[in-house]
């Protein structure tokens, strides 16, 4: 079996699709994608798809290291999503080859159901209760949101109480059978976080994701010595290297992205990194289904999971327009709080293609939203 060739879909709401085919008529699904930077994975994408075109799909992890380590330099984020989503692809028709979802591949599962949160939101205390409790009522037992707009580097005393009020207010209302957990953003400098996470914590968040920026995630220990609530990093981190010094740091979750760190290989050993550290791992997903379809992959197989993060309304199950890109929504069977075990062959899902044709032509050109600051200087968002 030979690749013969491949199409990319940019399609609503900010998403990229990659199909690959073979000549044997099997084709796989990726999602190549880095938000807002569409067109720069897509031009990394064509480079390493030469190499490919009259490869034999299913030698995936020699596909991976030549793509990863060929082209003299490596890694970042538009290269290592470019091979995330090739990846995804490959996975996606050796699975498909064989008759079983990836997965199997991977050692079989370790879980019958993977538990899922979603994200909440509102412009005001009194909205985020509202949105919390109708997700909660719709089946999930996990929420996260952010705790703050734009911060500046040490934030008031009037705006740390604000952002502690507006979560014990949730708490309030959803009690203790409802997992909050909390995502900074990377807006807080270390200093700010090490004040206000201990007032978050008779509030027994799940975790607080991304204290601060990347950058600084090698020196997390300053943090999480500082706190008993579990640290999560991870999103904005592209390999198994970039992982090798925050590890060590004293953080309970790792959020590898399915469609940034490398793919489903590349994820696999971050993974089993994270183990030997006593890490959880909770991959970051608000993207399209077929990165979920791959975090899923990745969940079943993977003893040190922890939680799934989706934004596709999945609860809603057929209802949700976020799913019409697939040909049977019901490929994530909610209930519970919990997705139940895909079972289909190769990544679970199937792809709609009219439907996804019919967005591309549309597409879309999303970039991340800037934020400033009261004195117009630059905001993390």
């Amino acid at each position: 079996m030979k690749i013969i060739g491949y199409e990319t879909f940019r399609v609503a709401p900010r998403w990229q699709f990659l199909r690959v085919d073979t000549d044997e008529g099997l084709s796989g699904w990726g999602e190549p994608i880095v938000e807002g930077r569409a067109e720069a994975v897509h031009g990394a994408l064509t480079t390493l798809m030469e190499h490919l075109v009259g490869a034999d799909p299913l030698s995936v992890e020699r596909h991976w290291q030549v793509l990863a380590k060929g082209g003299f330099y490596r890694g970042g984020p538009v290269l290592s999503s470019a091979l995330a989503g090739i990846d995804q692809a490959l996975w996606d028709i050796k699975g498909r080859y064989h008759d079983v979802p990836v997965h199997e591949l991977l050692g079989g599962p370790v879980r019958d159901r993977v538990r899922m949160y979603t994200w909440v939101g509102g412009a005001d205390p009194a909205a985020l209760v509202d949105d919390a409790l109708a997700k909660v009522a719709s089946g999930f037992t996990a929420v996260k949101l952010n705790v703050s707009d734009a911060l500046p580097p040490v934030p008031s005393a009037a705006e740390t109480r604000a952002m502690v009020r507006r979560v014990e207010i949730l708490r309030d209302a959803l009690g203790d059978d409802v997992d909050i957990a909390l995502d900074f953003h990377g807006r807080f400098s270390t200093a700010a976080a090490r004040r206000i996470l201990p007032l978050l914590e008779p509030l027994l968040p799940l975790f607080v994701e991304e204290p601060v920026l990347p950058e600084f995630a090698r020196d997390m220990r300053r943090i999480t010595d500082g706190t008993s609530i579990p640290i999560a990093t991870g999103e904005r981190l592209y390999s198994r290297w970039d992982f090798r010094d925050v590890l060590p740091t004293g953080i309970a979750v790792a959020q590898p992205d399915l469609s940034h760190a490398g793919g489903i290989s590349e994820v696999r050993r971050i993974a089993a990194m994270a183990e030997a550290y006593d890490v959880a791992v909770a991959p970051h997903c608000p993207l399209g289904p077929i990165t979920l379809a791959a975090s899923l992959q990745i969940d079943l197989a993977t003893p040190n999971f922890l939680i799934q993060e989706q934004s596709l309304d999945i609860e809603h199950g057929g209802g949700s327009a976020l799913l019409g890109y697939l040909t049977d929504p019901e490929a994530f069977r909610f209930a519970d709080g919990h997705v139940e075990r895909p079972t289909g062959p190769g990544l679970g899902i199937d792809i709609d293609e009219d439907a996804v044709r019919s967005a591309a032509r549309k597409g879309h050109t999303w970039r991340t939203p800037y934020f400033r600051h009261n004195d117009g200087s630059f905001a993390e968002w």
